[in-house]
């Protein structure tokens, strides 16, 4: 039994779906749009299907443990979140982990007449929830920045 919500953001971006897809998940712009979340957020690992994923907060270097469960390209996303990362330690079975993994979060990306329309449905702990709501609408607002100036240049 999961404490996980289920939330969902989306956006209408003016730009071509491989070019979103791409600057969703490139390493540097991934750090440009997600530094909504914490200055410095990074990933290591590679967007492969079946393949671990580390999510990173600096300056702590706390983060999240995942895996991608399904990438289907300029098209779907979806990351199984596992576990957290503390103080260097991956912790994917303690009570307060078990509580809500596995969470998902996937990307939906759709063709539309005015470019993409992104959809995140993500599962967030209950006391993430507020969080997520004010820092998801301004992530996605620097993605679709990014994404356009890169279109409309």
């Amino acid at each position: 039994m999961t404490s996980a919500k289920p939330i969902q953001f989306a956006v209408t971006i003016n730009a071509p779906v491989p070019t979103v897809w791409r600057l969703m998940l490139g390493p540097e712009s991934y750090r440009r749009w997600a530094a909504v979340f914490a200055e410095g957020t990074y990933f290591e690992g590679s967007w492969e299907q079946g393949t671990k994923m580390k999510f990173f907060s600096p300056p702590s270097g706390d983060g999240m443990l995942s895996e991608i469960a399904e990438n289907r390209p300029n098209a779907f996303l979806s990351i199984r979140h596992l576990g957290v990362i503390g103080h260097g330690v991956e912790d994917t079975t303690s009570e307060s982990v078990r509580a809500w993994a596995p969470a998902y979060e996937n990307y939906s990306f759709t063709p539309v007449p005015e470019g993409t329309k992104l959809v995140i449905d993500l599962d967030v702990p209950g006391e993430w929830v507020e969080y997520m709501n004010d820092a998801w609408p301004k992530a996605l607002m620097a993605l679709k920045q990014l994404s356009e100036a890169e279109t409309a240049s």
